[in-house]
């Protein structure tokens, strides 16, 4: 969390001004114990599933969350296999190995799955939370197998900090190895659009980020399939503007603040998720 807090030291001054001082504003968790910062990580792993059942990221049993465990480094915690986003909660979690295997829990992981978020989270030991799911817009946008322009300030916080990937899209990754293009392409970037696939985002400081850039890119990938359909003319942004706002809006502490409201409305509305 050290990048994290770093980051919001200034990023904070920008969104939250001196004469505010005092006033109620969301603050980054700090923990007593390793068990109390799991707790709190399973429980945004929840939360996050919860999230992603709100906004419609369903599909049968396909769509992953994972978020490595904070002591136990080479293993993860994820929703379980064939338990809808709406009914994942703290209690119903499991814990699982590189190799998909489960060492705690009582559901089964999704191998096929599970697999590419594992060689991900081997591969970049940076990486502690990846989010995947078979949304409609991001699916439609990713079989374009191309970039998404800088044309809205929403898709500068993309901007040089994701990448396409074209191979191996049309198949499921079932085993270890698998998926090595995504794999090489997630070093240094926060999302990945894999063609005839779909979307993937991952953090290297929380849950909450991964989950919000997913949310945001479902939604960019959303309105550039309806500027691409209006056949109008677009401008870019140019490179260093784009540059800027992804550094001022589209960092990983705005994404970790913008999911707070979220987090706040599901653990107000649905209490259960922490069974």
């Amino acid at each position: 969390m050290l990048d994290l807090e770093r980051d919001a030291v200034v990023e904070r001054e920008s969104v939250y001004q001196p004469e505010q001082a005092g006033l109620i504003f969301p603050q980054l968790p700090e923990f007593a114990s390793v068990t109390e910062e799991r707790n709190h990580l399973k429980r945004q792993l929840a939360v996050a599933c919860r999230v992603f059942d709100r906004y419609g990221f369903d599909y049968g049993f396909a769509g992953h969350i994972s978020i490595r465990d904070p002591e136990h480094t080479d293993l993860y915690w994820t929703n379980p296999m064939a338990v809808p986003f709406s009914q994942v909660s703290v209690g119903n979690l499991i814990l699982v190995d590189h190799t998909g295997k489960v060492v705690e829990g009582r559901h089964a992981v999704n191998q096929a799955g599970f697999v590419l978020h594992a060689n991900v989270h081997e591969a970049n030991p940076d990486i502690v939370a990846m989010c995947h799911a078979h949304t409609v817009y991001g699916t439609a946008y990713a079989a374009l197998g191309k970039e998404l322009p800088a044309v809205t300030q929403d898709a500068c916080a993309f901007f040089e900090n994701h990448a396409v990937v074209n191979d191996e899209g049309g198949a499921v990754a079932v085993k270890q190895g698998q998926g090595s293009g995504v794999v090489e392409a997630f070093a240094g970037k926060r999302a990945v659009i894999h063609q005839n696939h779909g979307l993937l985002t991952a953090s290297r400081h929380s849950v909450d980020d991964a989950a919000f850039w997913f949310i945001a890119l479902e939604r960019c990938c959303q309105q550039q399939l309806m500027l691409d359909a209006s056949g109008v003319p677009q401008t870019t942004v140019s490179a260093e503007r784009a540059r800027y706002s992804r550094e001022h809006v589209g960092s990983d502490y705005i994404g970790w603040l913008h999911f707070q409201p979220l987090v706040d409305e599901i653990l107000a509305s649905q209490p259960d998720l922490l069974d």
